[in-house]
């Protein structure tokens, strides 16, 4: 029994890391413009806010061009290397992208 509960703990525990790891890169967004770079976020944000909000895609089009718009023009140089070496926000463009997640009036995902 006592091997069974240490057996469960190191498996919750391993999940739990591997949860708060970072996604792998993504190669694909190594030589991505700013524009492409929008059109990323406004599709991703499209396909999130329609299912949190249980809309269609269309009913979300205008506030998730604006988040996407908002985001990408705030990125710092650093900021969209960060991008192009991973796919994903890095933590600066998060905090400034639930910024405009508010102000475009969509729905944190969390």
């Amino acid at each position: 029994m006592r091997l069974v509960l240490a057996i469960a703990a190191i498996l919750s525990t391993s999940a739990a890391f591997a949860a708060a790891l970072p996604p792998p890169p993504d190669p694909t967004a190594a030589n991505l413009t700013p524009a492409q770079i929008q059109t990323r976020a406004q599709d991703a944000c499209l396909i999130t806010q329609a299912k949190l909000m249980n809309v269609t895609r269309e009913d979300v089009r205008g506030p998730c061009a604006c988040y996407a718009q908002r985001t990408v023009r705030s990125m710092s140089k650093t900021e969209l290397a960060n991008f192009r070496a991973t796919g994903y926000f890095d933590d600066a463009t998060r905090q400034k992208a639930l910024g405009f997640i508010d102000q475009c009036k969509l729905k944190r995902p969390f």
